[in-house]
C-alpha cells in the first residue's frame, strides 16, 4: 500500500512509536495501514459495530453460516463471525507481518468476556484463537484470574494483550506474567524472538472513571487534572517497564482528547486509535513531537493523589493486589461493558436466524463469497 503523509504516519517513521487501527473494519484497516498503522484490534462491541457497518457482507454471511451448519447455536454462529472477521483483518495485515518477521502486523482477538473468572476457559480458548491465523494476538483482562491465563498462554505460544489494564500495577503484573512464560518457553527450547506481547491501558477510561468518582463523591477539583489521570498512570508504567526491561510493549488505548496521541509519542509503545480519532488527528495539523519523557504537571499529580483515592491506586506500584484488580471500579465497569457488547452481539445474530415475526422487514440481503469456516472449540 502506498503510505500517505500525515501527522500520524509522521509519528511512526519519526519515532519509535506505532498505532495500531482501533477496529477491524476493512476499510477502516486499509486507511490505518496507507497511514502507517501496523497492527488492529477488536473486541464484542467492536465486532458488533463492523457488522452493522459492513451488513452488505456480514448479514448474509450469518444465514450462510447458519444454513450451512444447522446444528449450531446463537453461541456457535456469534463466535463464527468473530473469528472470521478476526481473519479478514488479519489478512489485511499480513503483508506487515511478513514485512516485520512477525514483530509486528497482528490484529488482537479477545476470548470470551465472560469468562474473566476462570483461567482454564481463557487459556484454552486463546491458543486456540492464536491458531486461527499466523498473525492473530489474543487479548486476556487483567483480572486476577487473567494474570494467571497470561502465563500460560504465553508459555504455549500465544502472543497475547492484556486488557482491561487501569493501573501500574496491573501493568506490571502483566510484564510479569508473560517474563515468567516466555522463560518457560525458552527453558522448552521454543521460539519467542517474534513474540511480542502487548499490555493496553485504557487511558481513556480511567479519566472516565475519575469523572464518576468527582461526581459520586463530590470532589473539587481543577476539572482539567482528571484528563492527565491515564496519561500520567501510563508514563509511570512506561518508566518502570524501560528500568526492569520487560519484552511486554505498552500499549494506550480508550481516546478521549488529543492528549491521549500528542503526549505518549517517542516511546517504543504502540497507539490504538479509532477511525474518527485517526481522521482527526491527521486532519489537525499538529507536528507530533516527542512527549513521552515529559513528566505530568507534578502540581496535577499531587491535586489528584490527594483529592482521588482511586487514583493513588491507579498510580503507585503497588496501589492494587491481584486480588482486588477484579473490584476495582474501572475494571468493573469495563468487564459490565465488555459482556453487555457480547450479549448484544449474540442478540444481533439471534435476530438475523430467528428474526420476531411481528416485525416485517423489506429487501433482500446482498450477496457474499463465503470464506472457509473454522472447526468449532467450546467456548
Amino acid at each position: 500500500m502506498t503510505m500517505v503523509d500525515c501527522p500520524l504516519l509522521r509519528t511512526t517513521q519519526n519515532t519509535a512509536t506505532d498505532y495500531w487501527n482501533d477496529s477491524c473494519s476493512i476499510e477502516e484497516l486499509v486507511y490505518a495501514i496507507e497511514r502507517g498503522a501496523t497492527g488492529a484490534t477488536s473486541n464484542p462491541g467492536i465486532v458488533f459495530e463492523v457488522m452493522m457497518k459492513e451488513k452488505a457482507y456480514w448479514f448474509p454471511r450469518v444465514h450462510e453460516l447458519a444454513a450451512a451448519n444447522p446444528a449450531w447455536t446463537e453461541l456457535d454462529l456469534t463466535w463464527a463471525v468473530v473469528e472470521e472477521m478476526a481473519v479478514r483483518g488479519a489478512s489485511i495485515l499480513r503483508p506487515v507481518f511478513d514485512r516485520e518477521g512477525g514483530r509486528k502486523g497482528r490484529l488482537s482477538i479477545q476470548t470470551n468476556p465472560t469468562n474473566h473468572p476462570n483461567v482454564e476457559r481463557m487459556v484454552e480458548q486463546g491458543v486456540y484463537l492464536a491458531g486461527l491465523a499466523p498473525n492473530i494476538q489474543v487479548k486476556f483482562p487483567v483480572t486476577a484470574a487473567g494474570v494467571t491465563a497470561i502465563e500460560e498462554a504465553t508459555a504455549r505460544g500465544a502472543v497475547i494483550t492484556g486488557t482491561v489494564v487501569f493501573t501500574v500495577a496491573q501493568a506490571l503484573a502483566v510484564a510479569e506474567a508473560v517474563e515468567r512464560g516466555l522463560k518457560r518457553r525458552e527453558q522448552a527450547g521454543e521460539d519467542v524472538l517474534s513474540m511480542k506481547p502487548v499490555c493496553a491501558i485504557m487511558i481513556g477510561r480511567l479519566d472516565d472513571w475519575m469523572r464518576v468518582l468527582v461526581e459520586l463523591d463530590n470532589i473539587v477539583i481543577d476539572p482539567t487534572a482528571v484528563n492527565w489521570a491515564g496519561i500520567a498512570v501510563f508514563k509511570r508504567a512506561y518508566s518502570i517497564y524501560r528500568e526492569r526491561g520487560y519484552r511486554t510493549r505498552l500499549l494506550a488505548a480508550a481516546y478521549r482528547h488529543r492528549l491521549h496521541w500528542t503526549e505518549l509519542v517517542g516511546g517504543d509503545v504502540i497507539l490504538t486509535i479509532t477511525h474518527q480519532w485517526q481522521t482527526r488527528f491527521n486532519a489537525s495539523g499538529i507536528e507530533p513531537v516527542a512527549r513521552i519523557d515529559d513528566p505530568v504537571d507534578g502540581a496535577i499529580i499531587a491535586e489528584l493523589l490527594e483529592r482521588i483515592p482511586d487514583f493513588r491506586r491507579a498510580y503507585e506500584a503497588e496501589g492494587l493486589t491481584p486480588a482486588e484488580f477484579d473490584t476495582y471500579g474501572a475494571t468493573r465497569n469495563t468487564l459490565r461493558s465488555f459482556i453487555k457488547s457480547y450479549y448484544d452481539l449474540m442478540g444481533a445474530v439471534r435476530d438475523l436466524i430467528l428474526p420476531d415475526p411481528s416485525v416485517r422487514v423489506s429487501g433482500d440481503y446482498a450477496s457474499a463469497a463465503p470464506l472457509p469456516v473454522s472447526p468449532r472449540r467450546s467456548l
